[in-house]
């Protein structure tokens, strides 16, 4: 990796409505606003700090399959069908969005991923003009309306229809309806495709590919496969100038130094540097990180 290059441990510090309460034995104890959670995590490999009564507070435990993030939720106690949670960025703005327990254990938002909110918010903002963004496997919307409340033009790219309305639903709440952002349901490595073939340009391009996942005509993604044609594809379509290039990987074996070198590459015609390293929560109990995945993201110099 190139010396001018840097490694991070990243934390979202600027939560009120997220924590991580506790976690070990391969848990972890979460509050989403006033619900508390269990969930499997299986680098917790210490011991829980809180009690057991504590860790039986929670209103619902996440009860997996074998299958890949398969499963359901058992409640203990009654919770709502969803609920409103706040995010407030650096620049001022203030993302609302809707959350809900899911079959695939998650809940609508991962939280660790804030601090690329913020750096993309402040990038767009400082740049001072009209950037285009392209944000693919964009879920349920967050990072896409953290670039749009700071003046992007936003193509907002997912697989599932399903992500792409809850999205939107949570640009009516953020009050961001006015802002320009294009919703589109299509497989990231088609859309970026065809994209190059129209000459489409984008100053910033978000990815964050889940491990498995199959596009809406049962296109398979299987992220060490099918990233680095993803990551090519999308030199294609950066504009003269870019801003920054954001990539997060949540496969376990995945190496924040290997993500980074090949961001590196990609961008190696443009002037700029490239952090890497993990996405990582603070237990509110022990102070223990958790990591929660590997990044790396180059911004222009």
């Amino acid at each position: 990796m190139d010396k001018s290059a840097t490694f991070s441990l990243l934390e979202a510090p600027r939560w009120r409505d997220y924590e991580l309460l506790d976690s070990g034995d391969g848990l972890k104890l979460e509050r989403f606003d006033p619900y508390i959670f269990v969930r499997p995590e299986v680098q917790a490999m210490w011991k829980q700090s809180l009690s057991e009564k504590e860790w039986a507070s929670a209103h619902a435990v996440f009860q997996p399959t074998n299958e890949e993030s398969g499963g359901h939720w058992i409640a203990k106690k009654k919770i709502p069908e969803r609920w409103e949670m706040n995010y407030d960025l650096s620049i001022g703005s203030r993302l609302r969005f809707w959350v809900m327990t899911t079959p695939g254990r998650h809940l609508g938002v991962f939280p660790e991923v804030a601090s690329h909110w913020d750096f993309m918010a402040d990038t767009v903002q400082k740049a001072n003009h009209s950037s285009k963004v392209l944000n693919l496997f964009g879920y349920t919307g967050l990072a896409s309306l953290a670039a749009a409340a700071a003046g992007a033009q936003v193509t907002h790219v997912d697989a599932s229809k399903k992500s792409v309305n809850w999205a939107r639903e949570n640009q009516e709440l953020s009050g961001l309806s006015d802002k320009p952002i294009r919703w589109i349901v299509d497989d990231a490595l088609k859309f970026v495709q065809r994209e190059a073939r129209r000459g489409a340009k984008y100053d910033g391009i978000i990815l964050d590919p889940p491990k498995f996942g199959r596009g809406p005509k049962g296109e398979v993604w299987e992220v060490y496969k099918s990233l680095p044609d993803l990551l090519e594809s999308c030199r294609a379509v950066l504009s003269d100038k870019p801003l920054f290039m954001i990539v997060t990987v949540y496969a376990v074996k995945a190496s924040a130094i290997h993500v980074g070198q090949t961001l590196q590459e990609i961008m190696k015609k443009y002037k700029g540097k490239v952090e890497s390293g993990e996405l990582v929560t603070r237990e509110k109990s022990a102070g223990r990180l958790l990591s929660q995945a590997v990044f790396a993201r180059w911004q222009a110099e």
